[in-house]
C-alpha cells in the first residue's frame, strides 16, 4: 500500500477549501479507504473543527516535525470512521515552523500505511502553500464561480504548471443555478473556459454545509444533500470511477464536458 498525496488548495481564501477537504476525506473513508488529513494551515487551524475533532487534540503537526512526539501520537482517529485520521495544525506557531522538505519526509513516512493523504493548504501562494504542494502527487484547486476567485485560481494553476506539480484538477464550489440562469454568477462553462483545467467536481450552493461544519458533521457522512452527493462523487472520481455530473449539470453541460475530455 502506497498512499496518494492530494493537496487541496485555492488562490483566494473563503472559497470552501477546508470544508471540501473534510468532506472528501469522509467520503473516501466511508468507501473503505484509509485516509489521513493534514492541516497545513499553521497558526489558523480549522480542519479539526469541521471534522468535529477539536476536543481531542494533544499533539500537532509542528510537534511531529520538531520531534516532541511520534507521528502516530499526533494522528487523531475519527470515532465514526476508524479509517480516517487527522494531523492538526499548530495554533501557536507560524508557517516558517515547517519546510517543504519536512512535509515530504512526513508524507513519505505515512505513505506505506494508508491509501490517501489529503493536505489542506492555506490560501494564497506563500510559504504555507509551498509546504502543502511539496509532497503532492495530485493537486485539487477549488474556486467559487466569481471573477476574483477564478482569477486567483488561475494564478495558482499557473504556478503549479510552472513547478510541474500535478496533475491539477478543478472543483467549482457553491454553484447557484438560479443565479447562473439570471446571469449573476459565472457558469461552469465560463469557469472552464477561463481556467482550461480538468474538472473533477461541481458542488452546488447548500446552506446545510455551514450547519454541518459548525456541528463537526461533514455532509458526506450521509450523502443525502446535493452537496454531500457532490463530495461523494469527487471521492469516487479520485478513486478512478467514471461518474457523470448529471445531478448537478446545467442544460447541455454534460455533452460539453464530454467533448472537452476527448
Amino acid at each position: 500500500m502506497t498512499a496518494k498525496v492530494v493537496t487541496i488548495t485555492s488562490g483566494k481564501g473563503g472559497v470552501g477549501k477546508t470544508t471540501s477537504v473534510a468532506n472528501i476525506a469522509v467520503a473516501l473513508a466511508s468507501r473503505g479507504q484509509r485516509v489521513v488529513c493534514i492541516d497545513g494551515d499553521i497558526g489558523l487551524r480549522n480542519l479539526d473543527v469541521v471534522l468535529g475533532l477539536e476536543n481531542r487534540i494533544v499533539y500537532d503537526l509542528v510537534d511531529v516535525i520538531e520531534g516532541r512526539c511520534r507521528l502516530r501520537q499526533a494522528m487523531i482517529r475519527d470515532k465514526r470512521l476508524p479509517e480516517l485520521y487527522l494531523i492538526p495544525a499548530a495554533q501557536t506557531r507560524d508557517k516558517t515552523a515547517v519546510s517543504p522538505s519536512d512535509m515530504i519526509r512526513l508524507c513519505d513516512e505515512l505513505r506505506p500505511d494508508v491509501d490517501w493523504i489529503l493536505i489542506d493548504s492555506p490560501a494564497g501562494i506563500e510559504r504555507g502553500f509551498r509546504n502543502a504542494i511539496a509532497p503532492a502527487d495530485r493537486v485539487l484547486v477549488i474556486t467559487n464561480p466569481d471573477v476574483s476567485a477564478v482569477r486567483d485560481a488561475d494564478r495558482v494553476i499557473g504556478i503549479l504548471d510552472a513547478e510541474e506539480k500535478g496533475p491539477v484538477s478543478l472543483i467549482i464550489n457553491r454553484v447557484n443555478s438560479d443565479m447562473v440562469r439570471r446571469g449573476e454568477m459565472l457558469s461552469v462553462e465560463d469557469v472552464l473556459d477561463l481556467l482550461a483545467v480538468h474538472l473533477i467536481g461541481i458542488v452546488p450552493e447548500d446552506e446545510n454545509v455551514i450547519v454541518a461544519s459548525n456541528r463537526g458533521q461533514p455532509l458526506s457522512l450521509d450523502g443525502k444533500s446535493r452537496a454531500g452527493v457532490a463530495f461523494q462523487n469527487i471521492a469516487r472520481r479520485l478513486m478512478g470511477e467514471e461518474v457523470p455530473f448529471s445531478e448537478l449539470e446545467t442544460p447541455g453541460l454534460w455533452q460539453r464536458l464530454l467533448g472537452r475530455r476527448r
